[in-house]
């Protein structure tokens, strides 16, 4: 069986240690950037590889040009996922975090980009795996290299140019996955210019969850998503964020919930805001 959403931690427990089975832990605090490699070289899931969202999971960032996260170059996570982490198309890959799959789901996304389709994020990640009683261990973990072939999907992708032309066209749908007081321009605490892009609807990726942090039946998502997007096709719905990263939330929860393939605005909220000339709206 091959997994392409989510994965339950029973599930992979019965995959531990198989070696076409690759999982990676992707926990990282943007308050504090060695939080996450700290807390996994503490204790991980036996067999996992560490991801830094900075460091392996983004390019560099170019002052006035980018914005926080920007996607990184296809050569170098081809380069990343054979040399340090050993997944080529054979391996069925698994990405968990400690923050509901908020981050896991960018790995989740940017191996859906690169043609590979067999990765899912353990739902309610680390903390769940550890209230379940499953296996840990410490210390840094490495894989045998193989050889990843991207064969990357840009449909997947939405450019500023396209959203600044579609925003305010009903046949599509601009999401926005930042909670809604960020939406509405109240407390914006990380970029520089607070509000969205004009057109845009409101969709906090927090609300793909129940409270202990999994995420909501296939069902739920269904209804969420059908009052969000009405009739609208995955390939017209564009979602967004602050730096292109809980925006992969949003497009994990609407393949989970049978909607297909939405596209990802990689800059997102803060490269729009480096365009001097795009509008922006607050409330």
């Amino acid at each position: 069986m091959v997994y392409t959403t989510l994965i339950s931690s029973a599930e992979l427990n019965r995959h531990l240690g198989q070696p076409d089975w690759a999982l990676v832990d992707c926990r990282f605090s943007l308050a504090d950037p060695a939080r996450g490699r700290l807390a996994y070289e503490q204790a991980h899931i036996p067999g996992a590889v560490y991801a830094h969202l900075d460091e392996d999971l983004s390019g560099p960032i170019i002052p006035g040009q980018t914005g926080r996260h920007p996607l990184p170059a296809v050569d170098f996570v081809a380069q990343t996922l054979s040399r340090w982490w050993g997944i080529d198309a054979s391996v069925q890959v698994v990405a968990y975090d400690d923050s509901s799959g908020s981050i896991a789901a960018r790995l989740w996304w940017l191996l859906r980009w690169l043609g590979h389709e067999a990765v899912a994020v353990l739902d309610g990640g680390w903390p769940r795996w550890q209230s379940e009683g499953y296996p840990g261990r410490s210390g840094v973990e490495s894989r045998a290299g193989r050889i990843f072939t991207p064969q990357p999907r840009p449909h997947l992708l939405a450019s500023a140019t396209e959203v600044l032309a579609v925003r305010h066209d009903s046949a599509y749908r601009l999401l926005d996955a930042r909670s809604a007081d960020r939406f509405r321009g109240e407390n914006e605490t990380i970029d520089p210019i607070a509000g969205h892009i004009p057109g845009a609807v409101s969709a906090p990726f927090a609300d793909n969850l129940v409270p202990d942090g999994r995420f909501r039946s296939s069902e739920e998502l269904q209804a969420r998503f059908q009052s969000l997007l009405g009739d609208v096709p995955p390939e017209q719905t564009i979602v967004y964020c602050g730096s292109g990263v809980t925006a992969a939330h949003n497009l994990l929860a609407l393949a989970h919930a049978g909607r297909g393939n939405a596209r990802l605005y990689a800059g997102s909220w803060s490269e729009w805001i480096t365009k001097r000339d795009y509008p922006i709206e607050v409330g």
